[in-house]
C-alpha cells in the first residue's frame, strides 16, 4: 500500500532559504523602505537634502552628476517597463520578444555604463576633493558602495547573460516574481532557478531600497515645486542711518 501523494508546499519548491530571500526580505525591504521615509518626513525634515557640495567644486560635477543622473533615470524607467509590464503587453501591441530583448540589451547597457561612468566620477571628486571628503560621512560611505554594487551586479548580470552567456529571458523569471509581491502571492521559486548575478544584483537592491530612506537618496522622493510659486528673495543694503551702532572702522559705505 503506497502512501497518499503529499501536496507540494511553498516550502518544499523554493526551500526555507528560498522563502527567506525571496519573500520575507522582499516585504521587509519594502515595509522599511515606506515606514522609513514616514518616519525621516516627520522627524527630519531638515535633513531630507542631497546636503549639495556644489561650492566646493564643479569641474567635476558637470560632468560626472548628469551623467549619473540621466543614466540612472534610463535604468530606472527600463527597470519598471521589464518588471512591470509583462510580455504577453507588448507582444499584444506589436513588439516581437526579440526586439523588445535587443532594445533593452543596448539601451540597457548604454545607460549601465553611463550610470557607472557618473557614479566613478562622483567617487572620484568626493575622494580626492579635499572639502567635498570633509564633509563626506560614513553613511554617505556605505551609501556610494552599496549603490555602486547594485549598479555593478546589473550591469555584470546583463552583459554576462547576453554576451558570455546563451541570453536568459528574466521576464519569464524574474518579472513574474516581482509582481507576485504585489499581488500578495509570492512565488520564490521563480527566482531560486534564475542565474547568480540575476539574484545577487535582486539582493542587493533590496538592501539598497531598506537603507534608501535614511541616505541622501531621499531627494529623489521629493520636487522642488514650491520654488515655482515662492515670492523672490529681495536683499537690500542696510542704511546706517537706520542701524543702532556705527560700522566699525574700514567697512564705512562708500556711496
Amino acid at each position: 500500500m503506497t502512501a497518499p501523494a503529499q501536496p507540494v508546499t511553498l516550502a518544499a519548491e523554493a526551500g526555507t532559504d528560498g522563502i527567506l530571500l525571496w519573500v520575507a526580505l522582499p516585504y521587509v525591504s519594502l515595509a522599511v523602505f515606506v515606514l522609513g521615509h514616514v518616519w525621516r518626513y516627520r522627524y527630519d525634515k531638515f535633513g531630507w537634502t542631497t546636503r549639495s557640495s556644489q561650492l566646493y567644486e564643479r569641474r567635476l560635477l558637470r560632468i560626472g552628476s548628469p551623467l549619473f543622473h540621466f543614466g540612472i533615470l534610463v535604468v530606472l524607467l527600463g527597470h519598471i517597463a521589464g518588471l512591470l509590464v509583462p510580455k504577453s503587453w507588448t507582444e499584444a501591441v506589436g513588439v516581437s520578444e526579440h526586439t523588445y530583448h535587443i532594445g533593452a540589451f543596448v539601451l540597457g547597457t548604454v545607460a549601465g555604463v553611463a550610470t557607472l561612468g557618473g557614479i566613478a566620477i562622483l567617487i572620484y571628486r568626493r575622494r580626492t576633493v579635499g572639502p567635498v571628503f570633509s564633509a563626506t560621512t560614513r553613511n554617505d560611505k556605505a551609501m556610494y558602495v552599496s549603490l555602486t554594487a547594485t549598479i555593478v551586479l546589473g550591469l555584470a548580470a546583463t552583459v554576462a547573460a547576453n554576451i558570455a552567456g546563451g541570453g536568459y529571458d528574466y521576464r519569464e523569471t524574474i518579472s513574474p516574481w516581482f509582481r507576485s509581491l504585489f499581488y500578495l502571492q509570492p512565488d520564490p521559486a521563480l527566482m531560486t532557478g534564475a542565474p547568480v548575478l540575476f539574484q545577487l544584483h535582486a539582493l542587493s537592491a533590496l538592501l539598497l531600497f531598506a537603507a534608501w530612506p535614511f541616505t541622501r537618496l531621499v531627494h529623489m522622493l521629493t520636487a522642488p515645486l514650491g520654488y515655482l510659486t515662492r515670492p523672490y528673495i529681495v536683499y537690500r543694503s542696510r542704511d546706517t542711518a537706520l542701524g543702532t551702532r556705527t560700522p566699525p572702522r574700514g567697512w564705512e559705505r562708500t556711496g
